[in-house]
């Protein structure tokens, strides 16, 4: 299992959909997951320390497991089948729940729990940026608050990709 970071919310241009940005923590690879606006929404808000008046879903669903007496340990990306996405919460006592990736993040973000992804997934779907690519050896540490190039050029890499570009083959 790789760690990954939430890189962020980016906005797909030709439809407007949402993409959820995830970054490989000791590696140059981005993931890249389309997700629903709403799922968009609740992981924006609380990476932007938004506190929303009354509770959302995810907020829901993190009170109920502390009232409880439960804990999310960590969420895994586990698989990519036609294009879909799979994940896990896993709870204390190594318990797992199937759960959408964009449900998985939206909770992990609002607990503070580490985000894992399968090699397997990462090799099929992971994206390097042109960057990335070359300065990878170089970096030593990273940045809290990226520069304001290698946001352009991330705005630039998103904007020549596509949810096609991860269509199974023969896939149409």
């Amino acid at each position: 299992m790789i760690e990954m970071t939430v890189a962020g919310i980016r906005m797909d241009p030709p439809q407007n959909d949402p993409v959820l940005l995830l970054r490989e923590v000791s590696g140059p690879r981005y993931l890249p997951i389309w997700i629903g606006q709403g799922e968009a929404t609740a992981i924006a808000i609380k990476l932007q320390g938004v506190e929303p008046s009354r509770p959302l879903t995810h907020d829901l669903i993190a009170d109920l497991l502390e009232t409880l007496g439960r804990s999310l340990t960590e969420v895994r990306i586990t698989g990519l089948q036609e294009g879909t996405f799979y994940a896990d919460l896993v709870l204390d006592g190594d318990e797992t729940v199937s759960a959408r990736p964009s449900d998985s993040v939206a909770m992990a973000v609002r607990l503070s729990v580490p985000i894992y992804a399968e090699e397997d997934v990462l090799a099929e779907a992971g994206l390097l940026m042109p960057e990335e690519e070359k300065d990878s050896e170089t970096k030593d540490s990273e940045e809290e608050a990226p520069a304001e190039e290698e946001v352009e050029a991330f705005k630039e890499f998103l904007d020549s990709i596509s949810a096609d570009d991860f269509k199974a083959p023969g896939e149409s």
